[in-house]
Order: C-alpha cells, then sequence, then structure tokens
C-alpha cells in the first residue's frame, strides 16, 4: 500500500502545481484585457520550465535521475510510434462510439460551456487550443508517469489502470460516479500505450489531440458530440430501439476488437524492438 500511496501523493501532486498556474492565468486573462490571449504565452513558458524539472532539470540534483525516470518519457522508434497512435485512435473512437450507446440506456450527466460571450472569440479559441496540451502534458506525466509507473512495477497494469482511472476521475471536479467507468476506459487507453511503449510520448499526443477535438466540439455545440439533445425522452426503455442504436452497437463492436488487434500488435513490436 506504501507504493500505491506514495505514487498516488506524488501524481496528484504533479497535477496540481501543473495545473493551478495555468487555471489562474486563464481567469485573469477572461476577467482583464480580454481582448488579448496574454495568457498563452505565459501558459507556454511555464509548462515548458515545468516539464523539464519533471524530466531532471533543475535542483535539487540528488532527485534528478528518478524524476527522469519516474517521467519515462524516453523516445521510441517509429515503428512503435504508428502502432501506438492507431491504438489510441481506435480507442478513443471504441470510446466515443461506447457513450453514444450508454447515452440510450442511462441518463448522462451533460456538459455546460460557461457563457463567454462577453470575451473576444480569438482570445476564447486561443485558451482552448492552450489547455488541450497543458492537459495532455501534466495529466500524462502525472498519471502515466509518476503514478501509473510504480504501480504497474509492483502490481500490474490492471491494478495500475483501475487506480489512475479513478484519480484521473476525482481531479476532474466536476466527477459524477456514473462516470467512473469512462474515465477508467480512458486510462485503460493511455495506460495500455505507455505500458507497450514504456513511454508517456504517444499517449501525450493522443491525449493532447483528443482535448482540442473535444474542447472545440463543446464550444462551437454547446455539448458534447456524444450526448443527445433530448434528454431522457431518448433512452431505448422508453422509446425502444432504432437504427442508429444498432448502427453504434454494431460499430463499437468492430472498433473494439480493431482497438484489441493494434494493442496486440504494439505489444508484438515492443517486444521485438527491446533491447
Amino acid at each position: 500500500m506504501a507504493v500505491i500511496l506514495r505514487a498516488v501523493l506524488i501524481g496528484m501532486l504533479v497535477v496540481m502545481v501543473g495545473t493551478i498556474p495555468r487555471n489562474l492565468f486563464f481567469f485573469a486573462n477572461l476577467r482583464y484585457y480580454s481582448t488579448v490571449p496574454w495568457a498563452v504565452p505565459l501558459t507556454a513558458v511555464y509548462l515548458w520550465f515545468f516539464w523539464r524539472y519533471l524530466n531532471g532539470a533543475g535542483p535539487p540534483e540528488e532527485t534528478s535521475e528518478q524524476r527522469r525516470t519516474s517521467l519515462r518519457a524516453r523516445r521510441i522508434p517509429g515503428r512503435l510510434w504508428w502502432w501506438a497512435l492507431l491504438v489510441g485512435v481506435l480507442g478513443l473512437v471504441a470510446l466515443v462510439l461506447a457513450l453514444r450507446v450508454a447515452n440510450r440506456m442511462v441518463a448522462l450527466p451533460q456538459q455546460e460551456v460557461p457563457d463567454l460571450s462577453h470575451v473576444p472569440r480569438v482570445t476564447v479559441l486561443s485558451l482552448l487550443l492552450m489547455g488541450a496540451p497543458v492537459a495532455g502534458i501534466i495529466e500524462e506525466s502525472a498519471f502515466r508517469g509518476y503514478m501509473q509507473g510504480p504501480i504497474e512495477k509492483r502490481y500490474g497494469l490492471f491494478v495500475a489502470i483501475l487506480i489512475t482511472g479513478t484519480m484521473f476521475a476525482v481531479a476532474h471536479l466536476d466527477f459524477q460516479l456514473i462516470l467512473w467507468p469512462y474515465y477508467v476506459a480512458v486510462a485503460a487507453i493511455y495506460g495500455s500505450v505507455t505500458y507497450g511503449t514504456k513511454s508517456i510520448l504517444p499517449a501525450v499526443v493522443l491525449h493532447t489531440s483528443g482535448n482540442i477535438y473535444s474542447n472545440l466540439d463543446l464550444w462551437l455545440h454547446g455539448q458534447a458530440e456524444w450526448q443527445a439533445s433530448s434528454g431522457g425522452a431518448h433512452l431505448i426503455w422508453q422509446v425502444g430501439t432504432d437504427t442508429s442504436f444498432w448502427r453504434a452497437v454494431i460499430a463499437l463492436v468492430f472498433v473494439a476488437a480493431a482497438t484489441v488487434w493494434a494493442n496486440y500488435k504494439l505489444f508484438d513490436a515492443a517486444r521485438k524492438t527491446a533491447p
């Protein structure tokens, strides 16, 4: 338990130290001089220094190697990049399809967009785009690097995914229990890619890309694209199944199977390229 508690505490500390300054910069930018997205360069500079620190730069020197090892940001061959990105893309598509199916079976909580009508669109868009790499880099460093690594080594990938997925949910303040499987599924996608490649870099790219897509989709449409606009009236228990529901189910089965196959190919490629 000491291994788990230490990994969780350090991982959550990384999340807080990495995201609180971003949140303060963004909040101030939306309130003061909102016509210019001045928080973007400040956040980028802070992110660069914090990433270097997590990867071993800076004092104290005696923890440098431990920080670098814990981050797991090692370079990987192009072949592993290909399979890792394929696993991630297929996994994310399967996740969106699973959410569509789930949204027809239970009433999932709606995501709300704050009223930013008083803020210039260029500022809102700039902050949304900047928020994606911050989340991708900080959260992958914390959850797949500092947190998953020690737990994975001691207790295996399955336990590591359950714990990191749960803490990933806790870190999102709008977490509701019904969404716990969603956060564990996200942890499974990024966690398996990191486990197969022994590097968080593919997960950082996937996480950042996924956040860009979801942020823009939420901003443009006012709700996540998997959410139905009719509330609970669309549930299959009330209106029955239809063609769109069964299409989503069939697509989910095929994409999930493709994800499992791609994971197998990733692990096989990692085994063949291992020193």
